[in-house]
């Protein structure tokens, strides 16, 4: 028998799928960067510490511990030597030693006490030096120190230098 129903002769359309999920909303973290950035830093402003910086904190930290081991020779043999002098003497260059130690940690983590403890350690120096020229030591060898540490007290007081310490 046959069916009644005419016969379309227009091809039969594929079924529809149902269009796919859009996305999840974007999740609120940043964009994955390619480029590394350092911490922040541990002072007090936030900034990133400067080379000069980096490089007066490593140098003071290297004089400090200098300083501690001449300081206790000093202290031991000039007790020996010359008594209650030689005592007062290594107990200042302990005392100075510690102070450059504790600089080159300000420094590194950029404390704001550590600026004016850097420009007085600094101006001290050139003082010495300059007394030391007056007691008859080499010009040569103090007018080095004194150009060393009037650059040390020009970068210091620089003011994107300052304003690192809180200082501006």
């Amino acid at each position: 028998m046959t069916d009644p129903t005419p016969v379309d002769p227009t091809p039969a359309a594929p079924p529809v799928e149902p269009p796919p999920p859009p996305d999840p909303a974007p999740t609120s973290a940043p964009p994955a960067s390619t480029t590394w950035t350092p911490p922040a830093s541990a002072g007090a402003s936030g900034a990133a510490r400067p080379t000069g910086i980096t490089i007066l904190a490593i140098l003071a930290g290297i004089g400090g511990v200098l300083g501690l081991l001449g300081g206790f020779a000093l202290f031991l043999g000039g007790t020996v030597l010359f008594g209650a002098a030689g005592a007062l003497f290594g107990l200042a260059a302990l005392a100075l030693a510690a102070l450059s130690l504790a600089f080159a940690w300000g420094a590194w983590t950029l404390q704001p006490w550590a600026w004016p403890l850097g420009v007085v350690l600094a101006a001290g120096s050139i003082i010495y030096a300059l007394v030391l020229i007056l007691g008859g030591a080499s010009i040569v060898s103090e007018a080095i120190t004194i150009v060393l540490y009037g650059a040390v007290l020009y970068y210091l007081n620089q003011p994107g230098i300052k304003a690192l310490f809180g200082r501006a």
